[in-house]
């Protein structure tokens, strides 16, 4: 297993005065079967006039932030350890049209991994299902390849015709756009991802996190200055398997798991409202620094 130190530091500084304010921030990683959280804290300035921490609908930590008295700027640097385990090989997957099948509306009880897998299943505010979506998926769908290849297949497709180009995009621009020019950020390639998947009857989530940008073997991973995006795919009977269309890679011990939701909507690092202020400047920057082999 890997041991990772990341810094997450996220700044707004606001054209005037902010009279009051709510905060929803997802910067606490959560502990699942292939990551530890051994260390977390969260560092804001000015302090908050209540800070409440909590579980959201997809299980993801979060912590509620109200502010009562004027500021003009607001500062959440988190720092955490966290140990990321390495991944198992796991069986075969089913037939990408046979997971189609099951998530789909039948008069029959859903088995529980499959009802939860419906959640993701559905279009979202970020994530539209539409036809030209499923159609640059196809040739990725060839007939009985399991969703696992499926889903490499278009993961590849994705990194070898989309360019990487940071600033080409904004967190509101629709896959549909992203589709058209071919360019885009790790957000927009896991959108893009999740739309061609979800439009073509299979579930798909968004997950929220960091990368480890250079690795041992002296490749170079992209996605580093800021948050991280990927997706997360149900395979039955695996489970729910992890692609980068970024950096086209299965997701493993460079990777550190913050959220995950439908869309960037739900895990946004820092979102909130606010009561004046007026434009504001937004400075992001993450620092991702191995520790090193942890012993088991």
């Amino acid at each position: 297993m890997m041991r990772y130190a990341v810094r997450h530091s996220t700044v707004y500084e606001y054209g005037g005065d902010v009279a009051h304010s709510h905060h929803l921030l997802h910067l606490t990683p959560r502990d699942f079967a292939f990551q530890r959280s051994l260390s977390h804290s969260i560092a804001l300035d000015p302090e908050p006039s209540s800070a409440v921490e909590g579980i959201d609908a997809f299980g993801n930590p979060i912590t509620r932030l109200e502010y009562e008295r004027s500021h003009d700027r607001l500062s959440a640097i988190a720092e955490m350890e966290i140990e990321v385990l390495p991944r198992p090989d796991l069986p075969p997957c089913d037939p990408w049209e046979s997971v189609r099948t099951r998530l789909s509306y039948h008069a029959e009880p859903m088995k529980a991994g499959d009802l939860e897998a419906c959640r993701f299943r559905m279009q979202s505010s970020h994530v539209l299902i539409k036809q030209a979506l499923g159609d640059y998926a196809r040739d990725c769908l060839a007939p009985g390849r399991s969703v696992e290849e499926a889903s490499l297949a278009l993961m590849r497709k994705i990194r070898r015709e989309f360019k990487y180009v940071p600033g080409s995009t904004t967190n509101r621009t629709p896959t549909t756009d992203v589709l058209k020019t071919r360019r885009g950020v790790c957000q927009d390639f896991a959108h893009l991802m999740i739309g061609c998947l979800r439009s073509s009857g299979l579930a798909a989530r968004y997950v929220s996190g960091y990368i480890r940008t250079s690795r041992a073997s002296g490749d170079e991973l992209v996605g580093g200055d800021a948050s991280h995006a990927w997706v997360s795919v149900y395979c039955p009977p695996a489970g729910w398997l992890d692609f980068d269309p970024t950096n086209d890679c299965r997701v493993g011990e460079d990777h550190v798991t913050v959220a995950w939701g439908r869309d960037f909507g739900d895990v946004s690092p820092l979102r909130g409202m606010i009561v004046g202020g007026g434009r504001h400047k937004l400075t992001v920057d993450v620092a991702v620094r191995p520790l090193g082999a942890a012993a088991a």
